[in-house]
């Protein structure tokens, strides 16, 4: 599961001073890191956690040691002398997967048609912000993040699974047809859910969907995936641990929505892969 950045922002919530994006450059901030993903999907999400992940306050599995693990170090609300790390990402390289032997998400999908497509893949999970720092700017901080090391590394295709709270299908019924309908995956890269986990997402026809008021009430980590571009896989998964519904998002960096390419490659100073924009200007 990849998910809670989905509780909404309120009026009480500001964007944290003096916040910065970078990876973790040590085991102490991938174990703080752990603890913030802990305190949300755990404490807040009602997560089912092991027995050491409860006494020790940390959500943690085999693919932390070999991922990337992006943060968001902030000035603490109380203590505006001293730093915290309130949002994260977890990063997995195809080259890395594959010597770990496996990505994450292979656990709840088949992605076959990803890893043959000869394109550079990232696996993005574990993501989450502390409840006080959703907002906008600290999210956007994530996205730049992400932004500078799909450059850095010339990726091809981000994918991974993003999560519905709660695991009532019928009460998930607009959200997943609406996915089904408008936003497929091209049948030629299409992650399917394993068949033992595949639970259907037609439940409703596209005629009696309203587009723009299921968009509005998605996840807001769904939401701005798809504002991205994003490309739904073909099936829902059941997380029981996380309690959650995930799909599996696709997003192929040559298809980045123009608007937010531009506004990532502002931010980073560098042009982004897949700017063929770029190559035509140079032509």
């Amino acid at each position: 599961m990849s998910n809670p950045l989905t509780t909404p922002t309120t009026d009480k919530q500001k964007a944290a001073p003096h916040a910065h994006v970078r990876l973790a450059s040590s085991d102490e901030e991938i174990g703080q890191a752990q603890k913030l993903r802990y305190k949300v999907f755990y404490e807040e999400h009602k997560a089912v956690p092991s027995d050491t992940m409860k006494k020790e306050g940390r959500d943690f599995d085999d693919f932390d040691p070999v991922a990337d693990h992006l943060i968001v170090i902030a000035q603490n609300a109380q203590d505006p002398a001293r730093e915290e790390i309130v949002g994260t990402y977890r990063l997995l390289r195809q080259a890395v997967a594959e010597k770990h032997g496996r990505f994450y998400t292979s656990n709840e999908y088949d992605i076959s048609a990803l890893t043959r497509s000869k394109q550079s893949l990232l696996e993005l999970g574990r993501s989450c912000v502390l409840a006080e720092y959703r907002t906008k700017p600290i999210l956007n901080l994530l996205w730049q993040g992400i932004a500078d090391y799909i450059t850095e590394h010339d990726i091809d295709l981000l994918f991974g699974c993003a999560s519905f709270q709660g695991t009532d299908i019928k009460a998930l019924a607009s959200h997943l047809s609406y996915l089904h309908h408008y936003h497929p995956t091209p049948e030629n890269m299409r992650p399917v859910a394993l068949p033992h986990r595949y639970v259907n997402m037609n439940h409703k026809e596209k005629e009696e969907l309203n587009e723009r008021r299921v968009f509005a009430s998605l996840p807001p980590l769904i939401k701005g995936y798809l504002r991205l571009g994003a490309t739904i896989g073909d099936g829902a998964v059941i997380d029981k641990q996380f309690n959650t519904t995930d799909v599996c998002i696709v997003v192929q960096t040559k298809l980045l929505t123009e608007r937010y390419r531009k506004y990532y490659e502002r931010k980073i100073r560098k042009v982004m892969p897949g700017n063929t924009s770029q190559s035509e200007n140079k032509g």
